[in-house]
């Protein structure tokens, strides 16, 4: 089962925008692991192999796939189950269809209500199909909470902003939000590139005279930093 989208005309944030590569470097995903999410994967079994379909469908399916940035979105979330306990896709799967079936929703990791029961129904069937004990669970509501606070939701309840994970940090200087630069990783005030200012910094200049040009903070421009470097 994979997560359908709505056609949405000439909502930018349903359009392939993202070649694979790039969705890893900005969420910070293992290329490997983002591919099974978006293509599915086959593991071998006795006499057999059996095949996962996909948790995500990808904007662009034609090769190269590509992701919209409501894929990223959903990329985003299912990394919270990735970061301590590993993900099961079945157990990820199976979980996500009862309690879209339970709240009648079909896109629950683009949902604002996953923040609230239906994200609790969710993180509950995954943890029991995946044999987490209490203190687990505990920790991947956790995790699942902070991953979910780095987006933000129009007043439709669609998500329009990702502030994507700092190493080690809880910075939203970083954002990524379809209706600017073609969807690329900027620095929130001032709308510039964090690969652009990457680029400068590589080609000698000081981290001052970058943030005098743009008129950023020397703090700004040493998270964009940051970021460029983890991803």
């Amino acid at each position: 089962m994979g997560i359908p989208h709505e056609n949405i005309t000439k909502d930018k944030r349903d359009l392939p925008a993202y070649s694979v590569g790039e969705a890893c470097r900005y969420l910070c995903i293992p290329p490997r692991t983002l591919k099974s999410w978006l293509v599915g994967r086959s593991y071998p079994v006795p006499t057999r192999r059996r095949d996962f379909q996909p948790l995500i469908t990808p904007a662009g399916r034609d090769a190269p796939v590509q992701l919209s940035f409501n894929n990223l979105i959903e990329a985003h979330v299912l990394r919270a189950l990735r970061t301590r306990h590993g993900i099961s896709i079945q157990a990820a799967r199976e979980a996500m269809a009862v309690a879209e079936k339970e709240y009648a929703m079909p896109h629950l990791l683009l949902s604002k209500k996953i923040m609230t029961g239906a994200g609790e129904l969710f993180l509950e069937r995954y943890g029991m199909l995946i044999h987490l004990d209490n203190s687990g669970q505990i920790a991947l509501r956790r995790l699942l909470h902070d991953h979910l606070k780095r987006i933000e939701w129009d007043n439709r309840l669609f998500p329009s902003r990702l502030y994507p994970i700092l190493r080690n940090s809880e910075s939203r200087t970083v954002v990524i939000d379809a209706r600017i630069a073609f969807g690329r990783p900027v620095i929130e005030r001032r709308g510039i590139g964090t690969a652009i200012i990457v680029e400068r910094i590589n080609a000698g200049e000081s981290v001052e005279d970058v943030a005098l040009d743009y008129d950023l903070q020397p703090y700004e421009v040493e998270d964009a930093i940051l970021y460029e470097q983890a991803a």
